[in-house]
């Protein structure tokens, strides 16, 4: 199996086909080992190799796999300061926003979020000064955001490559009501342009 990234195509997978059993212990031995060999992928999922090339193939042309990568520890790599970044945005600021955040290589993941805030960011720095310098010298300054708030980490407790719905235990139906907080949006914010 090539190390060499998956072309990533432009949909997000919310939509996705369901996938069979299979395919799943192919993602779960590919999560521990993304450089399992393809006669070793086989023998672990109990398939054919021509069987596990094909169905690799497919996980990646279909989107599911979107590519091959190292973990590597932030830290041992010189970047010991984590800081999650929590931004509001202006209305009709999204792809503008969008756009800048997409270039800023102190950025490892963003995500648009409900409540409070309307987007997170992990950062990585080489010291707490490298986070208030992109806090404040960088995201702050952006005319698309109006608020910045940013916390530390202080210990990342689990850091897992991804989830499979076989990993969810299952829970009781039965939630109490009233366990989730809702923010409603400002005045003016209540519809967001399309992407």
């Amino acid at each position: 199996m090539s190390s060499k990234d998956a072309e990533v195509p432009k949909q997000s997978g919310r939509s996705a086909t369901p996938l069979d059993e299979i395919a799943y212990r192919i993602l779960d031995v590919l999560r521990e080992n993304g450089r399992v060999s393809i006669a070793a992928l086989a023998e672990k999922v109990g398939i054919s190799r021509a069987n596990a090339y094909t169905r690799v193939e497919s996980l990646v042309h279909d989107g599911v796999i979107t590519g091959f990568s190292a973990r590597v520890d932030p830290a041992k790599t010189g970047l010991s300061i984590g800081a999650l970044v929590f931004v509001t945005v202006h209305p009709q600021a999204w792809a503008s926003f969008r756009e800048r955040v997409v270039e800023m290589p102190d950025v490892e993941w963003c995500a648009i979020t409900t409540g409070e805030h309307d987007a997170m960011l992990l950062i990585r720095a080489v010291d707490v000064s490298g986070v208030h310098e992109f806090s404040t010298g960088v995201i702050a300054q952006l005319p698309e955001v109006r608020t910045v708030v940013s916390v530390v980490v202080l210990d990342e407790v689990i850091r897992r490559s991804y989830l499979l719905p076989s990993d969810l235990p299952e829970r009781s139906s039965e939630v109490p009501l009233g366990m989730t907080r809702w923010t409603p949006a400002s005045p003016g914010r209540d519809t967001l342009p399309p992407r």
